[in-house]
């Protein structure tokens, strides 16, 4: 098991506590979770602190859990100003993405650090593309990191156009383009020795700005 650095207990510690609150507290999730019609009013606090709330338990689990995971893959390869700076702009990134997309939607919510942990996943990819990813449940079945991304994030894309689940995908989206651009501005050194993983992991990106342009999503 990783050791956890203190900054990723103390992220953890943070979205643990505020969804607690959230959890106990009705009027405080809704002040606080990604809602249109509040941003739309000015309640830009919104971008961030929902990040920190979550739906339930196996919500909240599933999130931190990914992040135990690939936290310390980021922070020993950039440091942990840098893995801190990819875990929030990953956030605010992925919440501006939602936003983009829904900004006539003035019922849409959602809540949870999946833009914010997708970011860092991607970030983990990047710097480690051959590492096997599995299935929580069936650790053996295992496939390379950088064709796992680009699957995610090809799901994102079809999630995102056919209103798939309860799941926000285009925060997931948003957090995994944050997460590749910053991590590239961080370690620009990747476009030397993982040159051919950085144009591949970009496939996803190019292809969802491709198809909002033609009209398709």
């Amino acid at each position: 098991m990783p050791e956890l650095h203190i900054a990723t207990i103390i992220i953890i510690a943070a979205n643990v506590i505020i969804s607690l609150k959230g959890f106990n507290d009705f009027s405080f999730f809704e002040k606080y979770k990604f809602n249109i019609a509040g941003i739309r009013r000015g309640e830009q606090l919104r971008m961030v602190t929902s990040g920190f709330l979550h739906v339930d338990w196996a919500h909240l689990f599933f999130n931190m859990f990914t992040l135990f995971f690939f936290a310390n893959v980021v922070i020993s390869s950039v440091g942990v100003i840098k893995f801190v700076l990819i875990y929030l702009a990953s956030l605010i990134v992925g919440n501006l993405l939602s936003f983009f997309f829904h900004k006539d939607e003035y019922h849409y919510s959602a809540v949870g650090a999946s833009g914010a942990v997708t970011g860092v996943l991607y970030s983990a990819i990047l710097f480690y593309p051959d590492m096997g990813l599995g299935l929580i449940f069936i650790p053996s079945a295992s496939i390379p990191a950088w064709i796992f991304g680009i699957l995610y994030l090809l799901y994102s894309i079809y999630g995102m156009k056919s209103r798939l689940g309860n799941i926000g995908h285009d925060a997931h989206f948003g957090g995994a383009i944050a997460g590749y651009v910053l991590t590239i501005a961080f370690a620009p050194i990747l476009l030397q020795t993982q040159l051919w993983i950085v144009a591949v992991l970009a496939i996803p990106i190019i292809l969802l700005f491709v198809l909002h342009k033609l009209g398709k999503i």
